[in-house]
């Protein structure tokens, strides 16, 4: 599996049971860290999803460390798996060293057989040294943000800047806070996923993830008068603010408050001193995709590995995007009170 198995390095590889300290130290050494090394993941999807932490730390001779954080996700008709990182963009091992990254690695992926897996999920921000070539289909968006919002302001789009001023225009309004504002973003969240086909997460995942990053977690909601339209989820991790999740209602979409809630996230950004805004994944050419380039956004490419366990056979593409638009159809049928009770209890074994 090594891209070289013949180079070895000394190394010792260990469970890492209390995740806080000594991850918060590994991910801020190592420049390509990203919010799936954050450490706050261990709390958040234990406590929210039940699913276990397998993390393992690692350091070679010359005092060179790393880590890797995954779970242990089991899933009664697919099969358990182990992944790095679920629900996220990134995850992967987190070190400066490729030869330390491919020990973890290892290491996971003897865990996982242990553990009965079918397969090991790795989602990487950069390439890994294992012969297993990735899927990237995915990509992350993400502009760098001078100091001055005004002077961003100036450099954005014509378009872009009509279409905040529009969004005005038609008396929406911004109202950011923390956990005061969840349950306003959670309705518009789960009717937005409703109309994409797809499971909501359920809304105590959110809550764990405002919780366990306190005031590095900011909610900001647009509303029409009284009525919420849309809102996103930011996170603060190292220089960078992330969204990880945003929805506006279409019955709302000409009103352009998509665009007003990312200029006012993006204006947070600036002010607060952060040298990257991140808009999260999308799929290459997607409505997604090109909604955060007209931003300037610049794509970074995920390598997303899928590391069958000895003896296991993946499913075929064919058979599992039929699947998925199988059921992405029934679920658009379902009415929002259905989905966001049958949502979260599936969502939790979707990896992605």
């Amino acid at each position: 599996m090594l891209a070289n198995p013949a180079r070895r390095e000394a190394a010792i590889v260990r469970p890492v049971t209390a995740a806080v300290a000594e991850c918060r130290e590994i991910a801020n050494e190592v420049s390509g860290s990203t919010l799936a090394h954050a450490p706050e993941w261990h709390a958040v999807i234990r406590r929210a999803y039940g699913h276990d932490p397998l993390y393992y730390a690692a350091e070679d001779d010359t005092g060179q460390r790393g880590m890797l954080p995954a779970f242990v996700v089991r899933r009664a008709l697919f099969g358990t798996v182990v992944t790095s990182m679920p629900f996220l963009d990134g995850g992967g091992p987190c070190t400066a060293s490729p030869l330390l990254a491919g020990r973890l690695i290892e290491h996971l992926v003897l865990q996982a057989e242990r553990a009965g897996a079918q397969a090991v999920e790795l989602r990487s921000a950069c390439r890994l040294p294992i012969s297993v070539q990735p899927a990237q289909h995915k990509v992350v968006l993400s502009l760098n943000l001078p100091s001055d919002a005004d002077r961003l302001w100036r450099q954005l789009d014509k378009d872009v800047r009509n279409q905040v001023r529009r969004a005005e225009r038609c008396g929406l309004s911004i109202d950011a806070g923390g956990t005061a504002n969840l349950a306003d973003f959670y309705a518009v969240l789960a009717s937005r996923m409703r109309d994409l086909g797809s499971p909501v997460h359920a809304v105590g995942f959110l809550r764990a993830v405002a919780d366990e990053f306190g005031d590095r977690a900011r909610i900001i909601l647009v509303r029409k008068g009284q009525t919420t339209v849309g809102g996103l989820m930011a996170l603060a991790f190292k220089d960078a603010l992330v969204v990880p999740w945003s929805a506006c209602l279409k019955e709302y979409f000409s009103l352009r408050p998509n665009m007003l809630l990312y200029w006012e996230a993006i204006r947070f950004a600036c002010q607060q001193g952060f040298r990257r805004f991140d808009f999260g994944r999308s799929t290459t050419g997607s409505g997604t995709y090109h909604f955060k380039r007209q931003w300037g956004a610049v794509e970074e490419p995920l390598f997303w590995y899928t590391i069958l366990i000895r003896g296991r056979r993946s499913r075929s593409p064919e058979r599992a995007s039929a699947a998925a638009a199988a059921m992405s159809n029934l679920w658009r049928r379902l009415p929002i009170a259905v989905t966001r009770g049958l949502g979260p209890p599936i969502r939790k074994y979707f990896t992605e």
